[in-house]
């Protein structure tokens, strides 16, 4: 008999933590949603890719902003500012940071499997 499956992000099944921000990953229906959670002054750059030795982030990532807001700039200089209730497609070659001093939550349906590993 089939059932319903509830999971939270308060409870992630995984979690990738890096100065200044975490990304939670709930699995559910062969599916890895994340829940990106960062504060005032994280940058990309400088807290998830010095880790991995990347100059720009390679993941495409679509998703909603929850709160807070981000900058989005990519490789060939294009920028744009993400705020609660965004819906965003963002291509791999990017880095982005908090802008302001709100915490930045967002989630992510598309690329959260290959983020920040």
């Amino acid at each position: 008999m089939a059932c319903i499956l509830v999971k939270r992000f308060d409870a992630p099944d995984a979690t990738r933590a890096f100065e200044k921000g975490r990304f939670d990953l709930v699995q559910i229906s062969g599916l890895t949603l994340g829940r990106a959670s960062y504060a005032p002054g994280w940058k990309w750059s400088d807290h998830v890719g010095v880790a991995t030795g990347r100059a720009s982030c390679d993941v495409e990532h679509v998703g909603l902003v929850v709160s807070g807001q981000a900058a989005v700039r990519m490789d060939d200089g294009e920028e744009r500012i993400l705020a609660p209730g965004d819906i965003f497609e963002v291509p791999p070659g990017h880095d982005s940071w908090v802008v302001g001093e709100v915490p930045y939550v967002s989630i992510h349906f598309i690329g959260a499997e290959r983020y920040a590993k």
